[in-house]
């Protein structure tokens, strides 16, 4: 089969284990993908097989294994990649908060308010030395927050609802409702 799969990010909620103790997951919505074309290293130079996904998407996979690969045309569902308890990785764009000061963008405290200067309390302070003679790349300061590719690692599947295409991960998971994610092994 596949070693990751594709869906759609859905709301946040709760689940009850066995044992009593409530989890926070996240609802992806995974309907069955259809694989479109096998690629493989005498061809193409690698393995993978393509899916599509949604309107007009499509994303490749490397294959779990190459002995048992898929059919062109042939559809695979969550159940047939993952497992219950199987630990993934999910890969999504985080939302956009547009234009950010320091103290949102990267957790900067305030400065003190008494001191002479009021309009400095939330700006960041000294840039640096005089002698380079720039302003250092990398260095903390406002500008775009957000709406970058974020991949959350050590996620637990919890259960499948197979009836609503549903897949239960534990924790949060980057993006906004609705948007789309990878979900890899």
């Amino acid at each position: 089969m596949i070693q990751g799969y594709i869906a759609q990010k859905k709301s946040m909620s709760n689940i009850y284990n066995d044992k009593g103790k409530r989890i926070a997951v996240t609802a992806l919505l995974a309907k069955p993908v259809k694989v479109t074309l096998l690629r493989n290293k005498k061809r193409d130079g690698y393995d993978a097989v393509q899916v599509t996904y949604g309107a007009k998407g499509h994303i490749e996979f490397p294959p779990s294994n190459l002995e048992t690969l898929p059919e062109v045309n042939s559809e695979i569902t969550p159940e047939l990649v993952f497992a219950v308890n199987d630990d993934v990785s999910v890969t999504a764009k985080t939302k956009g908060h547009g234009f950010a000061g320091v103290i949102k963008r990267h957790g900067f405290r305030r400065q003190p308010v008494s001191g002479g200067q009021s309009d400095r309390v939330r700006a960041p302070g000294s840039i640096g030395a005089q002698t380079p003679g720039k302003v250092i790349r990398g260095k903390k300061m406002p500008g775009h927050y957000g709406n970058k590719n974020m991949t959350v690692t050590h996620l637990k599947i919890v259960s499948f609802d197979q009836q609503n295409n549903l897949i239960y991960v534990s924790g949060s998971v980057p993006g906004h409702l609705n948007s789309w994610v990878t979900i890899t092994k």
